[in-house]
């Protein structure tokens, strides 16, 4: 895929080409089941619902064991298995300490939901191979482009 090689991805073919791939993503801030109607939890679950395997990482919630069906990991580099994307749902400021975890696992890519931005973050991630989205809603670019 053209967007490999770890690039921040701006243009809208490259955004498409990326949602179009996607198979298994983390979801990073995944709110629960409690929290419906919060975007932290109905966009990993439209994308539940849309075919795409979605593992849980919760920052918070340390009771929950499960998200949607599945089991909740505490930390991405724990989740076994290659992972197409790490959907984000952090506030900017909160980012740079989840750097080193997305790293260590290496997603193909790492994206910052609507409002996220951390152009400093985002550089890293590239300069790691990983293709970073910033400030978009995952949802919606999958109702545009799936």
């Amino acid at each position: 895929m053209r967007f490999m090689g770890g690039r921040i991805l701006t243009r809208e073919e490259d955004i498409a080409e990326l949602v179009r791939s996607l198979r298994r993503i983390a979801v990073l801030g995944i709110k629960t089941e409690a929290q419906a109607g919060q975007p932290a939890f109905d966009v990993p679950e439209y994308l539940h619902a849309s075919g795409i395997e979605v593992v849980p990482v919760p920052v918070y919630y340390p009771e929950v064991a499960r998200i949607l069906g599945e089991p909740v990991y505490r930390r991405v580099a724990d989740v076994p298995g290659e992972l197409d994307c790490v959907d984000v749902f952090r506030k900017s400021v909160d980012l740079p300490p989840h750097l080193p975890d997305l790293v260590a696992k290496k997603p193909r890519s790492v994206w910052l939901q609507l409002g996220i931005r951390d152009d400093a973050f985002a550089r890293a991630l590239a300069d790691a191979g990983i293709a970073v989205v910033q400030n978009r809603c995952l949802m919606v670019e999958h109702r545009r482009f799936a």
